[in-house]
Protein backbone atom coordinates (compact mmCIF):
# COMPACT_ATOMS: atom_id res chain seq x y z
CA UNK A 1 0.00 0.00 0.00
CA UNK A 2 3.00 2.02 0.62
CA UNK A 3 4.83 1.35 -2.53
CA UNK A 4 1.32 2.22 -4.25
CA UNK A 5 1.45 5.85 -2.75
CA UNK A 6 4.75 6.78 -3.57
CA UNK A 7 3.99 6.32 -7.52
CA UNK A 8 0.42 8.33 -7.31
CA UNK A 9 3.04 11.10 -5.84
CA UNK A 10 5.35 10.95 -8.31
CA UNK A 11 3.30 10.91 -10.96
CA UNK A 12 1.51 13.80 -9.65
CA UNK A 13 4.75 15.34 -9.03
CA UNK A 14 5.97 15.01 -13.09
CA UNK A 15 2.51 16.38 -14.19
CA UNK A 16 2.87 19.45 -11.54
CA UNK A 17 6.46 19.57 -13.30
CA UNK A 18 4.97 19.24 -16.93
CA UNK A 19 2.09 21.78 -15.75
CA UNK A 20 4.73 24.49 -14.50
CA UNK A 21 6.96 23.97 -17.93
CA UNK A 22 3.86 24.52 -20.27
CA UNK A 23 3.18 27.60 -18.07
CA UNK A 24 6.73 29.11 -18.11
CA UNK A 25 7.70 28.17 -21.76
CA UNK A 26 5.11 28.25 -23.92
CA UNK A 27 6.49 26.90 -27.13
CA UNK A 28 8.32 23.79 -25.21
CA UNK A 29 5.10 22.04 -26.56
CA UNK A 30 5.05 23.20 -29.63
CA UNK A 31 5.12 20.54 -33.13
CA UNK A 32 7.77 19.92 -35.20
CA UNK A 33 5.43 21.32 -38.27
CA UNK A 34 5.20 24.76 -36.23
CA UNK A 35 5.88 28.06 -38.38
CA UNK A 36 8.24 29.15 -35.47
CA UNK A 37 10.57 25.59 -36.37
CA UNK A 38 10.24 25.66 -40.00
CA UNK A 39 13.44 27.50 -42.12
CA UNK A 40 12.34 30.86 -44.41
CA UNK A 41 12.36 30.79 -47.54
CA UNK A 42 12.01 34.21 -49.61
CA UNK A 43 12.05 34.01 -53.49
CA UNK A 44 11.65 36.63 -55.85
CA UNK A 45 8.47 36.18 -58.24
CA UNK A 46 8.30 38.57 -61.18
CA UNK A 47 9.14 42.53 -61.25
CA UNK A 48 6.78 45.15 -62.73
CA UNK A 49 7.90 48.37 -63.94
CA UNK A 50 5.87 51.62 -64.69
CA UNK A 51 6.19 54.99 -65.66
CA UNK A 52 6.44 57.62 -63.21
CA UNK A 53 6.93 61.27 -63.55
CA UNK A 54 8.56 62.36 -67.18
CA UNK A 55 10.72 65.13 -67.20
CA UNK A 56 12.52 67.17 -70.48
CA UNK A 57 15.75 65.26 -68.99
CA UNK A 58 14.83 62.54 -66.21
CA UNK A 59 12.15 59.57 -66.14
CA UNK A 60 10.75 58.29 -62.80
CA UNK A 61 10.32 54.63 -62.87
CA UNK A 62 8.35 52.86 -60.53
CA UNK A 63 9.78 49.50 -59.41
CA UNK A 64 7.70 47.28 -57.80
CA UNK A 65 9.12 43.32 -57.01
CA UNK A 66 6.57 40.60 -55.63
CA UNK A 67 8.17 38.12 -53.18
CA UNK A 68 7.19 34.70 -51.85
CA UNK A 69 7.61 33.97 -48.60
CA UNK A 70 7.42 30.43 -47.36
CA UNK A 71 8.36 28.81 -43.94
CA UNK A 72 8.90 30.58 -40.77
CA UNK A 73 9.49 34.17 -39.98
CA UNK A 74 12.70 35.92 -42.11
CA UNK A 75 15.10 38.08 -39.89
CA UNK A 76 15.28 41.54 -41.14
CA UNK A 77 14.17 41.85 -44.92
CA UNK A 78 15.91 44.76 -47.28
CA UNK A 79 15.41 44.71 -50.96
CA UNK A 80 18.33 46.56 -52.41
CA UNK A 81 17.89 48.41 -56.86
CA UNK A 82 19.75 49.80 -58.78
CA UNK A 83 19.80 51.35 -62.12
CA UNK A 84 22.74 51.04 -64.18
CA UNK A 85 23.46 52.49 -67.55
CA UNK A 86 23.51 49.65 -70.63
CA UNK A 87 26.08 51.57 -72.52
CA UNK A 88 28.79 52.65 -70.16
CA UNK A 89 27.71 50.18 -67.13
CA UNK A 90 27.28 53.12 -64.63
CA UNK A 91 24.81 53.29 -61.55
CA UNK A 92 22.68 56.27 -62.46
CA UNK A 93 20.40 56.03 -59.43
CA UNK A 94 19.80 53.40 -56.57
CA UNK A 95 17.25 52.65 -53.46
CA UNK A 96 16.48 50.50 -51.01
CA UNK A 97 13.50 49.32 -49.10
CA UNK A 98 13.41 48.21 -45.66
CA UNK A 99 10.88 45.66 -44.89
CA UNK A 100 11.15 44.24 -41.35
CA UNK A 101 10.30 40.69 -40.59
CA UNK A 102 8.33 38.90 -42.54
CA UNK A 103 6.29 35.78 -41.78
CA UNK A 104 3.03 33.54 -42.43
CA UNK A 105 3.08 31.70 -45.87
CA UNK A 106 1.92 34.74 -48.18
CA UNK A 107 3.45 37.24 -51.26
CA UNK A 108 4.73 40.76 -50.48
CA UNK A 109 5.03 43.67 -52.63
CA UNK A 110 8.13 46.08 -52.65
CA UNK A 111 8.25 49.10 -54.57
CA UNK A 112 10.84 51.59 -55.08
CA UNK A 113 10.97 54.69 -58.03
CA UNK A 114 14.29 55.23 -59.67
CA UNK A 115 15.02 58.44 -61.75
CA UNK A 116 17.26 57.82 -64.89
CA UNK A 117 17.78 59.99 -68.30
CA UNK A 118 15.73 60.36 -70.79
CA UNK A 119 17.42 58.38 -73.46
CA UNK A 120 19.46 55.37 -73.88
CA UNK A 121 18.35 51.80 -71.97
CA UNK A 122 19.42 50.50 -68.35
CA UNK A 123 19.41 47.77 -65.92
CA UNK A 124 17.55 47.21 -63.02
CA UNK A 125 19.07 44.66 -60.41
CA UNK A 126 17.17 43.81 -57.34
CA UNK A 127 19.26 42.18 -54.25
CA UNK A 128 17.10 40.68 -51.32
CA UNK A 129 19.23 41.08 -47.72
CA UNK A 130 18.69 39.11 -44.68
CA UNK A 131 20.57 40.11 -41.95
CA UNK A 132 22.81 41.80 -43.86
CA UNK A 133 23.00 38.72 -46.03
CA UNK A 134 22.73 38.41 -49.32
CA UNK A 135 19.73 35.79 -49.68
CA UNK A 136 18.23 36.16 -53.67
CA UNK A 137 18.63 39.03 -56.36
CA UNK A 138 17.30 39.22 -59.95
CA UNK A 139 17.53 41.56 -62.93
CA UNK A 140 15.52 43.22 -65.81
CA UNK A 141 15.79 45.68 -68.38
CA UNK A 142 14.15 48.71 -69.30
CA UNK A 143 14.74 50.44 -73.51
CA UNK A 144 12.86 53.31 -74.89
CA UNK A 145 12.77 55.68 -71.83
CA UNK A 146 13.46 58.22 -74.41
CA UNK A 147 9.90 57.55 -75.96
CA UNK A 148 8.35 58.20 -73.14
CA UNK A 149 6.69 61.97 -73.31
CA UNK A 150 6.99 64.78 -70.95
CA UNK A 151 4.20 65.93 -68.58
CA UNK A 152 4.05 69.07 -70.05
CA UNK A 153 3.61 67.83 -73.46
CA UNK A 154 0.81 65.68 -73.18
CA UNK A 155 -2.36 66.03 -74.45
CA UNK A 156 -5.01 63.69 -75.67
CA UNK A 157 -6.32 66.37 -78.45
CA UNK A 158 -4.27 65.94 -81.73
CA UNK A 159 -4.49 66.04 -85.37
CA UNK A 160 -6.64 63.42 -86.57
CA UNK A 161 -5.35 60.47 -88.58
CA UNK A 162 -7.54 59.37 -91.35
CA UNK A 163 -8.72 55.92 -92.30
CA UNK A 164 -8.19 54.35 -95.81
CA UNK A 165 -5.72 53.86 -98.07
CA UNK A 166 -4.57 57.19 -99.42
CA UNK A 167 -3.40 59.62 -96.75
CA UNK A 168 -5.40 62.49 -95.76
CA UNK A 169 -3.65 65.54 -94.30
CA UNK A 170 -5.56 67.11 -91.57
CA UNK A 171 -5.20 70.44 -92.84
CA UNK A 172 -6.99 71.72 -95.64
CA UNK A 173 -7.12 74.74 -97.59
CA UNK A 174 -9.69 76.95 -100.01
CA UNK A 175 -8.65 80.26 -102.38
CA UNK A 176 -10.86 82.75 -101.25
CA UNK A 177 -9.94 85.29 -103.63
CA UNK A 178 -6.83 86.98 -105.44
CA UNK A 179 -6.46 90.66 -105.76
CA UNK A 180 -3.67 92.40 -107.11
CA UNK A 181 -1.03 89.16 -106.97
CA UNK A 182 -2.46 88.24 -103.47
CA UNK A 183 -4.26 85.26 -102.84
CA UNK A 184 -6.53 84.89 -99.92
CA UNK A 185 -6.34 81.04 -98.38
CA UNK A 186 -8.66 79.60 -96.29
CA UNK A 187 -6.49 77.42 -93.76
CA UNK A 188 -8.07 74.70 -91.28
CA UNK A 189 -7.29 71.96 -89.13
CA UNK A 190 -8.87 68.67 -87.68
CA UNK A 191 -7.95 67.85 -83.70
CA UNK A 192 -9.79 64.95 -82.18
CA UNK A 193 -9.78 64.92 -78.17
CA UNK A 194 -8.73 60.35 -77.81
CA UNK A 195 -9.14 60.75 -74.38
CA UNK A 196 -11.60 60.81 -71.40
CA UNK A 197 -12.05 64.44 -70.35
CA UNK A 198 -12.43 67.46 -71.76
CA UNK A 199 -9.33 69.48 -72.83
CA UNK A 200 -9.50 73.45 -73.51
CA UNK A 201 -6.35 76.47 -72.86
CA UNK A 202 -5.60 74.60 -76.93
CA UNK A 203 -4.70 77.43 -79.91
CA UNK A 204 -3.48 77.12 -83.11
CA UNK A 205 -1.04 78.51 -85.23
CA UNK A 206 -1.31 78.52 -88.69
CA UNK A 207 1.78 79.21 -90.86
CA UNK A 208 2.27 79.78 -94.38
CA UNK A 209 5.91 78.88 -95.47
CA UNK A 210 7.21 79.67 -99.43
CA UNK A 211 8.10 75.65 -100.36
CA UNK A 212 11.23 77.52 -101.87
CA UNK A 213 13.00 79.63 -99.27
CA UNK A 214 11.17 78.47 -96.24
CA UNK A 215 10.31 82.27 -95.88
CA UNK A 216 6.93 82.99 -93.54
CA UNK A 217 4.48 84.59 -96.06
CA UNK A 218 1.86 84.78 -92.74
CA UNK A 219 0.77 83.87 -89.88
CA UNK A 220 -2.26 83.99 -87.38
CA UNK A 221 -3.26 81.99 -84.29
CA UNK A 222 -6.54 80.73 -83.93
CA UNK A 223 -8.03 79.71 -79.82
CA UNK A 224 -9.44 76.44 -79.77
CA UNK A 225 -11.68 76.68 -77.22
CA UNK A 226 -13.47 73.24 -75.42
CA UNK A 227 -13.11 69.82 -77.31
CA UNK A 228 -15.19 67.27 -75.47
CA UNK A 229 -13.92 63.68 -75.05
CA UNK A 230 -14.51 61.46 -78.62
CA UNK A 231 -15.56 65.07 -80.36
CA UNK A 232 -13.61 67.25 -83.22
CA UNK A 233 -12.76 70.69 -83.59
CA UNK A 234 -11.81 72.50 -86.84
CA UNK A 235 -9.69 75.92 -86.43
CA UNK A 236 -9.57 77.92 -89.07
CA UNK A 237 -8.85 81.28 -90.61
CA UNK A 238 -7.59 82.88 -93.39
CA UNK A 239 -4.09 83.54 -94.56
CA UNK A 240 -2.74 86.08 -97.33
CA UNK A 241 0.32 85.42 -99.37
CA UNK A 242 1.65 86.51 -102.73
CA UNK A 243 -0.29 84.47 -106.01
CA UNK A 244 2.16 81.83 -107.76
CA UNK A 245 4.12 80.48 -105.41
CA UNK A 246 4.06 76.98 -103.52
CA UNK A 247 3.43 76.87 -99.83
CA UNK A 248 3.89 74.72 -96.56
CA UNK A 249 0.73 74.96 -94.79
CA UNK A 250 2.11 74.56 -90.98
CA UNK A 251 -0.36 73.98 -88.07
CA UNK A 252 1.35 73.81 -84.64
CA UNK A 253 -1.03 72.74 -81.64
CA UNK A 254 -0.34 75.01 -78.35
CA UNK A 255 -1.68 74.20 -74.55
CA UNK A 256 0.09 75.94 -71.59
CA UNK A 257 2.66 77.61 -73.58
CA UNK A 258 4.13 74.26 -74.87
CA UNK A 259 3.91 72.32 -78.14
CA UNK A 260 2.20 69.29 -78.34
CA UNK A 261 1.55 68.51 -82.12
CA UNK A 262 2.00 69.69 -85.25
CA UNK A 263 0.48 68.92 -89.12
CA UNK A 264 1.86 69.79 -92.57
CA UNK A 265 0.65 70.05 -96.01
CA UNK A 266 1.21 71.62 -99.29
CA UNK A 267 -0.60 74.58 -100.78
CA UNK A 268 0.55 74.93 -104.53
CA UNK A 269 -0.67 77.90 -105.92
CA UNK A 270 1.14 77.73 -109.41
CA UNK A 271 -0.43 75.30 -110.99
CA UNK A 272 2.26 74.47 -113.63
CA UNK A 273 4.58 72.34 -111.02
CA UNK A 274 4.25 70.36 -107.97
CA UNK A 275 5.84 71.01 -105.34
CA UNK A 276 6.12 67.16 -102.99
CA UNK A 277 6.43 67.92 -99.03
CA UNK A 278 9.37 66.27 -98.47
CA UNK A 279 11.53 68.85 -101.34
CA UNK A 280 13.11 71.95 -100.37
CA UNK A 281 14.27 73.32 -103.45
CA UNK A 282 12.35 74.48 -106.87
CA UNK A 283 13.63 76.04 -110.04
CA UNK A 284 11.71 79.65 -109.32
CA UNK A 285 12.32 83.17 -109.82
CA UNK A 286 12.40 85.35 -106.92
CA UNK A 287 13.43 88.47 -108.40
CA UNK A 288 10.30 90.60 -106.82
CA UNK A 289 10.23 92.56 -103.94
CA UNK A 290 7.71 89.71 -102.14
CA UNK A 291 10.40 87.78 -101.14
CA UNK A 292 13.40 88.85 -99.92
CA UNK A 293 15.24 85.59 -100.68
CA UNK A 294 18.80 84.84 -101.32
CA UNK A 295 18.86 83.00 -104.58
CA UNK A 296 21.31 81.73 -107.44
CA UNK A 297 20.06 81.35 -111.20
CA UNK A 298 18.96 77.89 -112.05
CA UNK A 299 18.72 77.27 -115.82
CA UNK A 300 15.43 75.40 -117.07
CA UNK A 301 16.27 71.83 -119.39
CA UNK A 302 17.33 73.01 -122.96
CA UNK A 303 18.37 76.83 -122.39
CA UNK A 304 21.24 77.78 -123.90
CA UNK A 305 23.53 79.73 -121.30
CA UNK A 306 23.14 83.41 -121.12
CA UNK A 307 26.30 84.87 -121.91
CA UNK A 308 28.66 87.75 -120.33
CA UNK A 309 30.06 89.30 -123.21
CA UNK A 310 28.66 92.99 -124.35
CA UNK A 311 26.68 93.63 -127.37
CA UNK A 312 28.85 94.67 -130.23
CA UNK A 313 31.65 92.66 -129.12
CA UNK A 314 32.87 88.92 -130.18
CA UNK A 315 33.70 87.00 -127.34
CA UNK A 316 36.62 84.61 -127.20
CA UNK A 317 34.56 81.56 -128.58
CA UNK A 318 33.93 83.58 -131.85
CA UNK A 319 37.35 84.54 -132.03
CA UNK A 320 38.87 80.87 -132.14
CA UNK A 321 36.71 79.94 -134.52
CA UNK A 322 37.58 82.45 -136.90
CA UNK A 323 41.35 82.12 -136.58
CA UNK A 324 41.03 78.44 -137.61
CA UNK A 325 38.32 79.18 -141.06
CA UNK A 326 41.27 81.81 -141.64
CA UNK A 327 44.01 79.49 -141.43
CA UNK A 328 42.34 76.61 -143.26
CA UNK A 329 41.25 79.04 -146.12
CA UNK A 330 45.63 80.27 -146.18
CA UNK A 331 46.40 76.66 -146.84
CA UNK A 332 43.97 76.11 -149.77
CA UNK A 333 44.72 79.50 -151.43
CA UNK A 334 48.41 78.70 -151.25
CA UNK A 335 48.00 75.10 -152.86
CA UNK A 336 46.24 77.37 -155.66
CA UNK A 337 48.89 79.08 -156.41
CA UNK A 338 51.85 76.36 -156.16
CA UNK A 339 49.96 73.96 -159.01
Amino acid sequence: MQREALLAGGAAAVLSALVLAVVVVPGITASPTDDRLRPSRLDIRETSLAAGDVGGETATIAVTTRLDHRGGPTGDIEVFYRAVDGDTGLVVDQATNAMGNISGDREVTSTVNLTVPREGAYRLDTVVYEDGQRIEQGRTTVRGVGSLVPAYARSSVRFHQFDGGTTIPPIEYSIRRVTDGKATVNVSAYLTNTGDETVDGLRVVLVARQADSNIVADRVAVPVGSVDPGHTATPASELTVPDNYSYYLDAVLWKDGVIVGSARTTADLNPQRTVPENQTREDVDLDSDEFAAETETVREEGTPPASNTPAGQSGPGFGLAAGVVALLGAGLLARRWSA
